[in-house]
């Protein structure tokens, strides 16, 4: 049995105990309402306002019907609050629109669908699962049947220039169907035949009235956020230095007649490694390229190189 002195010290040295835990909870409690004053005052996410004149290829995006509305809120949201891969796309959009947008103007394209080629690949030569490859996401036999060239060694639609052409021829046959640029982007999600087959189906005249599977109901919407973030970007929260953005490099194109049996020969004439030959040139698929009789290829180099070009070596300069 406890004597009494033993049952003194004992309370004694709980109520100590106590006072410190009661202590140290209140330190935490402090502490963690410092930390959440701190997060709520520099971390906030906000819904955003969605612009009432939004409109794609110079048609105006019916905003103010509820599901169109939601249609967009769900792509402007995923894309600014995804910030890092929108960051990384404002960057390369500096690299590749300014070789895009010349080469829809003289197609007559409408500008505006630069943007597919961000909803597309994100302006980068990835190959989807379906078999897509390239900036433009195109399948061989489709690149085939707009002039591209798909083979073992040459694969163009990992050509920036020629697969944005092939685009063009796309989008043209499109509106020459549906007489509406809205609906010829949407098919190049769907198909021309099978956003024919949905407006005969559903007896409507428009993309946005038309009932469609996620993917091609999110497509123009998808290419319509990127637009409006690029547009302005301060206006959703991007801030990014003109020397932080991914400019073209400045190149030559050299000419050539005759098979290459191995490229790194060309590399030691020139003056670059293989790597920066890949890298300029991702339509060359093998170490090698073999040139059929009548045919010819321009090959870019970097305009550093230039120091070892003739005059009949060079097509052009790229600035």
């Amino acid at each position: 049995m406890l004597k009494p002195n033993s049952i003194h010290y004992l309370n004694t040295v709980l109520l100590i105990t106590t006072i410190v835990i009661l202590l140290f909870v209140r330190a935490d409690k402090k502490e963690d309402i410092k930390h959440t004053d701190a997060f709520n005052q520099f971390y906030n996410i906000f819904s955003l306002e969605t612009p009432t004149n939004l409109e794609f290829a110079g048609e105006k995006i019916p905003i103010n019907d509820m599901e169109i509305y939601e249609r967009y809120d769900r792509e402007i949201l995923t894309n600014v609050y995804w910030q890092s891969q929108t960051l990384l796309m404002i960057k390369r959009a500096a690299r590749f629109f300014p070789i895009i947008e010349p080469i829809l103007k003289q197609n007559g394209i409408p500008d505006d669908f630069k943007y597919l080629a961000i909803a597309e690949s994100g302006l980068q030569n990835v190959s989807s699962p379906a078999g897509a490859v390239g900036y433009w996401q195109f399948l061989d036999k489709t690149a085939l049947r707009y002039g591209l060239q798909v083979n073992e060694e040459v694969d163009e639609r990992y050509h920036i220039e020629k697969s944005t052409e092939a685009a063009c021829k796309y989008f043209k046959e499109a509106y020459l169907v549906f007489n509406n640029w809205t609906l010829a982007a949407a098919s190049y999600n769907m198909g021309i035949e099978g956003v024919k087959r949905q407006l005969q189906q559903q007896n409507v005249t428009n993309y946005h009235d038309l009932y469609l599977n996620i993917e091609t109901s999110r497509y123009v919407f998808r290419a319509v956020s990127f637009k409006e973030i690029m547009i302005n970007p301060v206006k959703y929260g991007f801030h990014i230095l003109p020397n932080h953005l991914y400019f073209p490099r400045a190149t030559a194109k050299v000419k050539t007649e005759q098979t290459i049996p191995d490229l790194t020969v060309l590399c030691d004439k020139y003056q670059l490694n293989y790597k920066t030959l890949k890298l300029l040139n991702p339509w060359l698929r093998k170490p090698k390229l073999t040139v059929e009789q009548g045919k010819s290829y321009y090959i870019s180099i970097p305009k550093s190189g230039g120091a070892n070009l003739n005059r009949q070596d060079t097509l052009l300069f790229e600035q």
